[in-house]
């Protein structure tokens, strides 16, 4: 079985190295880039299980990276940023990014969030990568919603996993201490904006009325439900 491999975008050399000695360390394949037009040319023939990416890049803005790799990419994207503020976070989670690692870290902790992510990863797929429900397929190989008419509109990892944690808990009330338990963060403001972030870009996904949703409806004070139909293929 092939190793995971993992792509490092950082314009510091000090930490591409400190980040490839721990993974390598840990068993993990890397594959480490000092700018984005280099990391995007790699791209076209890699597929990263994981993309280690730093906002502050010399050559393009990392957070409009991070969007397009969460939408074209089935990666896992993990933003490592010395940006603290809580809107770095809650911008970087927004735009579709799964995990967001504040400089500076102990590598061993990016390691056990890789793992972690990658695990979560390999349980999903249990129920099936189809899913069909209320005149809609959800294809969670290639990230794609389609509606009865064929029309396809992609849909970011992140928002996949929102989506698939929906599909496989039909008519059930999903809690927000669910959620956070299930798809890891820390709990806290900048989880719970995210949530709402990419539940808000599902309804648009899904062309529901955002005033009155009939597949995720919002059941305040405790979480949200999905009241569609499920099958798994």
């Amino acid at each position: 079985m092939t190793a995971p491999l993992v792509t490092i975008l950082d314009d510091e050399p000090a930490i591409r190295s400190m980040l490839a000695d721990a993974l390598t360390e840990a068993g993990f394949r890397t594959m480490s880039f000092g700018r984005a037009t280099e990391f995007e040319a790699a791209l076209k023939t890699a597929t990263p299980d994981v993309c280690l990416v730093d906002l502050s890049l010399p050559d393009k803005d990392g957070l409009t990276l991070v969007h397009r790799l969460a939408l074209e990419q089935g990666a896992t994207v993990i933003i490592i940023s010395g940006r603290a503020q809580v809107q770095d976070r809650v911008t970087g989670l927004e735009l579709g990014a799964d995990d967001y690692i504040i400089k500076p870290f102990d590598p061993a902790e990016v390691v056990a969030r890789i793992r972690a992510r990658l695990r979560r990863g390999q349980s999903q797929p249990q129920s099936g990568n189809t899913a069909r429900f209320n005149g809609w397929t959800a294809h969670f190989d290639s990230y794609i919603l389609e509606n009865e008419a064929g029309e396809e509109t992609p849909f970011s990892h992140a928002e996949g996993e929102v989506l698939r944690l929906f599909l496989e808990r039909p008519k059930r009330l999903i809690s927000r201490a669910v959620m956070q338990e299930t798809l890891g963060g820390a709990a806290g403001e900048s989880f719970d904006r995210a949530m709402d972030v990419r539940i808000s870009r599902l309804r648009t996904k899904l062309r529901e009325d955002p005033k009155n949703p009939r597949l995720i409806k919002t059941i305040y004070g405790a979480g949200y439900i999905f009241l569609g139909d499920v099958s798994w293929s």
